[in-house]
């Protein structure tokens, strides 16, 4: 195995990123390019195409990624180079990206990213799977090839692990079992198809650390939140894409959302679910920890990226007594739940590692939404409020 490549100390690592065009990809572009990493994004746009296929327009109209790297560049003089193609069904692609620019670190955003396309029908299930699978399979023998001493920071999820009713530890476990011990992968309980192609990921990585030798940070990350960063905030075309819909907004986002446009927030079931939560700010600090403070070479890692935990209803209520405070009319309607999860359950994980190395959370704070409404209120008029109600049902 060729060595990793070494660093003066003052030059800083390549970052190719997998999924530069996305919700979390281009601000993270963005992040370390600002802070003089070496940055290269590769997407196929296929994203794009999935919402217009679901009828998931975003809030406000994103600028291609060629443009805004175009823009990034005259603003900054930084240059992001772009690469387009599918890491899932073009390995060819997947190797020519990794010798040409010969990256330290890959931060691992490019798959399909939403539970519930994920249960709209067989076509979308096997479609998800295979596309996150493939993806990173292509990626891990191209690191293997290319850069073997490189860093795989790979999104994973919390809702790989389930609700157990037992503490959540990050990503293994010590097992006692008839008088013998081991150390393990901590159990999964997926609750889609999306989240068991991310529990494939899991497994599929710790394998190519173990046999291979490459090293690998797995960050279980919970549900972000949130629109601007500090580069989002440069430049009105550096808005990264926010949804609202049933598909690709997130409980937050959507609250939000609804309470500007005066639809009642949509709590399914009794609201009890527990989830980790967190800023998108804090994803980019959590990329960032993980990047300066890579692992052993041949670990897999694993860190539980959340900050706080609320429960889905907790959460409503939040943004509820925010938007009153604004004016709003503010309702919360219990709908049944078109998932199958518990609605109240025992929800404790850990999330040690990433404090450590130095996190200082954003918690979510009553000026924090209260940025987010005043933000969603100046695009009121594009909210499309037949996207809201979810119809995508996981027994259909």
């Amino acid at each position: 195995m060729r060595p990793a490549r070494k660093l003066s100390k003052r030059s800083k690592p390549r970052v190719l990123i997998l999924g530069g065009d996305g919700y979390l990809g281009w601000p993270t572009a963005m992040h370390f390019s600002n802070r003089g990493y070496p940055v290269a994004v590769v997407d196929n746009l296929s994203k794009r195409v999935w919402e217009a296929e679901c009828d998931s327009v975003p809030l406000w109209h994103v600028p291609t990624l060629q443009r805004r790297v175009r823009i990034w560049k005259k603003i900054t003089g930084k240059d992001v180079k772009t690469y387009i193609g599918d890491i899932a069904v073009n390995p060819r692609f997947v190797y020519g990206v990794f010798e040409e620019f010969k990256p330290d670190v890959i931060i691992h955003y490019a798959e399909q990213p939403s539970a519930p396309y994920s249960m709209h029908g067989r076509g979308k299930a096997v479609f998800t799977q295979i596309n996150n699978v493939s993806g990173t399979l292509n990626t891990l023998f191209a690191m293997r090839k290319f850069c073997p001493g490189a860093h795989l920071v790979k999104l994973g999820t919390m809702g790989e692990y389930g609700t157990p009713n037992i503490d959540i530890e990050e990503g293994w476990i010590e097992i006692n079992h008839k008088g013998r011990k081991d150390r393990m992968q901590f159990p999964k309980q997926a609750g889609s198809f999306y989240h068991l192609s991310k529990v494939h990921d899991s497994h599929n990585i710790e394998f190519a650390c173990r046999v291979w030798g490459i090293r690998a940070t797995d960050l279980n990350q919970g549900v972000v939140y949130g629109i601007d960063t500090d580069e989002t905030d440069i430049n009105p075309e550096f808005l990264t894409s926010f949804h609202y819909d049933q598909i690709f907004g997130t409980a937050l986002n959507r609250f939000c959302v609804q309470a500007v446009a005066g639809i009642p927030l949509t709590v399914y079931g009794k609201g009890g679910q527990k989830r980790g939560f967190l800023n998108i700010r804090d994803t980019l600090k959590c990329v960032n920890i993980a990047v300066d403070n890579p692992p052993k070479q041949g670990e897999f890692r694993v860190f539980n990226q959340f900050t706080e935990v609320f429960s889905v209803l907790g959460l409503a209520q939040i943004v509820k007594k925010a938007g009153e405070l604004f004016g709003m009319k503010v309702k919360i309607n219990h709908i049944p739940n078109p998932r199958v999860e518990k609605e109240e359950h025992y929800y404790n994980p850990s999330n040690e590692s990433l404090l450590k190395l130095g996190l200082k959370p954003i918690l979510l704070s009553k000026e924090l939404v209260d940025s987010i409404l005043l933000k969603i209120k100046e695009s009121r008029s594009l909210i499309d409020k037949e996207i809201v109600m979810p119809t995508i049902k996981w027994k259909q």
